[in-house]
């Protein structure tokens, strides 16, 4: 098992990709080309791309791109998915009114 959050390993350098232009995460827009470039750019966990992009952020929190994101992370440092730790998650907060926290009605 390789370690993937070694920095000192050199992927190489980042040659785009014909269908790097196709968007991976639909709630914030983020490409298969972006997600590529940010490991590449020193991102190897997928906590890390989620900071720097937002994938897995929006509505879906990750639920329709998770898989994919994490197989495009693992092709481009070439491990396996299952090396992989899973990007922390947090409960979804949606805004409240303030009477709902008050039991008003």
């Amino acid at each position: 098992m390789q370690n993937n959050k070694d920095r000192s390993r050199n992927l190489g350098d980042y040659l785009p990709a014909a269908d790097d232009a196709m968007i991976i995460c639909r709630c914030e827009e983020i490409t298969k080309g972006e997600i590529r470039k940010a490991v590449h750019d020193g991102m190897f966990t997928l906590t890390e791309i989620r900071r720097y992009l937002r994938t897995g952020m929006g509505l879906c929190q990750g639920q329709t791109c998770g898989r994919l994101i994490k197989g495009i992370v693992a092709r481009e440092l070439g491990v396996s998915p299952l090396d992989l730790e899973p990007a922390v998650s947090r409960a979804p907060m949606r805004p409240l009114e303030m009477k709902v926290l008050g039991n008003e009605k």
